[in-house]
This record gives C-alpha cells, structure tokens and sequence, in this order.
C-alpha cells in the first residue's frame, strides 16, 4: 500500500498549545474534505498537555496537578484514554486525507496510514513493530496503560530481545469526507509527570516505564533526529521510493493559509479551550 495520489502538503514540526493542535487537524480534514491538498505534519505541544479520550470521564483527572504543573487539558475527537504529552518527550504527526482515498474499513486504513510512523521507527534504527500477543490491561483512564492489541498497539525493544512496550499510540476519525489520523511517538518517558495527571492511578511509576518505551532508550540521537526521522518518513510514503511517483505533487516547505490558522483560533476558542468540551462528556446530561 502507498499513499494516495494528488497534492499533498508537509508542514514541518510547530509548537503551538493543546487546543490549538487539535484546531489544527480539525482544519487539514476540513481543507482536504473541500478537495485542497492533503496534510502531513509534525507538531510539537507547548506547554505540555494532556488530551483526553473522545469518551474519556473528567473526573479521571487531576486538575490541581494540571494546573500547578502548567500542563494544558483538552480533548481529542478520537476515543481512548488519556495521553500526556510531554513538550520535550513527545513527537506528534498527524495525516488529513479525503476520505475516498483511503480503505473504508478501518483497520485498513489505519495500518496504510500507520506505514511512515513504522517507517521512521526504521530510519531510527529501532526495532518497532505491531504488538504480537494481548497484553493486560493496567488502568483504564490511560491510553498507555490500556490492554494492548495485535492489531493496532505499536511496541518496541532491543532486537533479540523479548521485552517489549509501546512506543506509539495512534487513532484516527472521520469528519466531512476526511479522515484525519494523528498520533504521538514517545521520545523519552516521563512516567510521574504523565501518572501525576490522572486521579489515583493505581500505577508506580517503576509499571508505567515497564510498559512504555521511549526512543532515547533504544537508539543514539535526540530529539530533533527523532523528528526528522519522521518527517522525512512521511515524505516518503506520499511520493515513493525515489521520490517520483506518478500523480503525487507534495510542497515540502507549506504552511497554513490564512484563513485555516484563523479557523483554527476559532475551534480553539470555541470548542478545544472550551469547559464544555473538555470537562462534559460527551453523551452525558449537560
């Protein structure tokens, strides 16, 4: 499987805060729902933060720590648990893509849009893969702690050996015509951070880094590989091998328009920094 044809945009890695992140995907499907380019992008959160389950229970957070430690609370159109995103230790991307040119079935997409994420793993030299037996399940409010499944949970380790714990969380949904998938790459683990935002997570520390990876532990280079490796991953899988593939265009140097990033102050402001949104549930009584 290869990426689909037509144009394409790469937007290379811009810190910005939680809500506006979200904003922002939610914007690349509405461009590409409108028949513009398709999105590839890295994106970096700043401050920290922690986004919620599209599902997820406010009441599985802890405000006070959130607040005192200065990580930024919202919530994703994606289900799952809660993902802390660590401004240093986290690698976001996130692909926007009209939805006619992809799978219709989900798990279908999900691994073609999945193939640059195990890509750059690969350029890394660590040794990344999808996980091959179910493992339990440690707490559900977290989306790292949840039981892991052969058929999407990303894990890896040192080659030869057995023990290995994820590395990748990713989830993807549909908006007008789009699907937008985005995920988050954990370049080093910040285990009392990430735990310290969930109320009374019945997890040490010492389990959560025995169930998360981060890449500074299995490969040379910081950061800023880690993110290069990715992009240039991404770049890959829209135009092929060789860089040619008939029916591609892909702007390497894009950014947003002005009209999207001032869409994108919108969303932010009125859904993704909204209490509304981020401390309701959805489905619950309001």
């Amino acid at each position: 499987m290869t990426a689909p044809a037509g144009d394409w945009r790469l937007i290379r890695e811009e810190a910005r805060p939680g809500p506006m992140q979200m904003a922002l995907d939610e914007v690349a499907a509405e461009t590409a729902a409108e028949g513009g380019p398709a999105t590839v992008r890295t994106y970096r959160w700043d401050p920290s933060c922690l986004t919620l389950g599209y599902r997820q229970d406010p009441k599985t957070v802890d405000w006070a720590f959130c607040e005192r430690e200065g990580i930024d609370v919202t919530r994703r159109q994606t289900g799952g648990g809660g993902i802390y995103h660590d401004a240093r230790g986290d690698v976001a991307y996130s692909i926007a893509v009209h939805a006619s040119d992809v799978p219709g079935e989900l798990l279908d997409c999900y691994h073609l849009l999945c193939e640059p994420v195990l890509d750059a793993f690969d350029r890394l030299g660590v040794d990344a893969g999808y996980v091959e037996e179910s493992v339990p399940e440690l707490y559900h409010p977290a989306c790292y702690l949840r039981k892991l499944h052969p058929a999407h949970d990303v894990v890896a380790g040192d080659p030869g050996n057995d023990r290995r714990r994820k590395v990748a969380g990713n989830a993807q949904y549909r908006k007008r015509d789009a699907v937008i998938q985005h995920g988050s790459l954990t370049f080093s683990v910040e285990a009392e951070r990430h735990l310290g935002t969930f109320t009374d997570a019945p997890v040490t520390p010492a389990e959560f880094r025995d169930r998360v990876v981060g890449m500074d532990e299995l490969a040379d280079g910081d950061r800023r590989d880690a993110v290069t490796a990715v992009e240039e991953a991404l770049d890959a899988w829209v135009v092929g091998k060789g860089g040619s593939r008939d029916g591609v265009a892909l702007d390497r140097d894009a950014s947003w328009t002005d009209a999207e990033l001032a869409r994108a102050e919108e969303l932010a402001e009125t859904k993704y920094r909204d209490d509304e949104w981020i401390r309701t549930r959805p489905g619950d009584d309001r």
